[in-house]
């Protein structure tokens, strides 16, 4: 039995777009800087963006709570007896983001890979990239992230 169905596999290569409604803000600029204890002035007077804000998804999508309370992107990818661990982002920022800027957030459903853990157990490596972009289309900032499905 494999964890990497020809039905997970079919959906390599899928892309989600979410397109925020309206420029980013001071406020939200200076809220996240507030949240996360940042003291850059740029960031507090919000001129400029702290680099991961805009790769919070969740502000974009528009998408109802997951059991989990999660309201951003997701891939809800079914792999039967297996639980859920992230494996980590590995983010490239490109360029500052300032309050006019609207955000668009593309996601791209990039790899699955097949492995065996150190202890025996198979599991699903998830690849996926996100990639930020502003009203111009320029790109403002790369996510890779890496979700890792464990047999149980």
């Amino acid at each position: 039995m494999t964890l990497l169905t020809e039905a997970l596999r079919a959906r390599i290569g899928e892309e989600r777009v979410y397109v925020a409604p309206e420029p980013l803000g001071r406020a939200a600029i200076r809220y996240f800087a507030l949240a996360t204890g940042d003291t850059d002035p740029a960031h507090l007077h919000g001129e400029v963006a702290p680099p991961t804000l805009i790769c919070e998804t969740n502000q974009y999508a528009n998408l109802p709570r997951d059991a989990d309370g999660h309201a951003g992107h997701g891939w809800h990818l079914e792999v039967p007896g297996t639980r859920l661990v992230r494996g980590g982002n590995a983010y490239r920022f490109e360029r500052p983001v300032g309050p006019d800027d609207v955000i668009t957030a593309r996601w791209r459903l990039a790899d699955m890979t097949e492995r065996v853990t150190g202890a025996g157990r198979r599991m699903l490596v998830v690849t996926s990239v996100a990639t930020y972009t502003d009203q111009n289309d320029r790109i403002l900032a790369v996510n890779e992230e890496t979700l890792i499905y464990v047999e149980r």
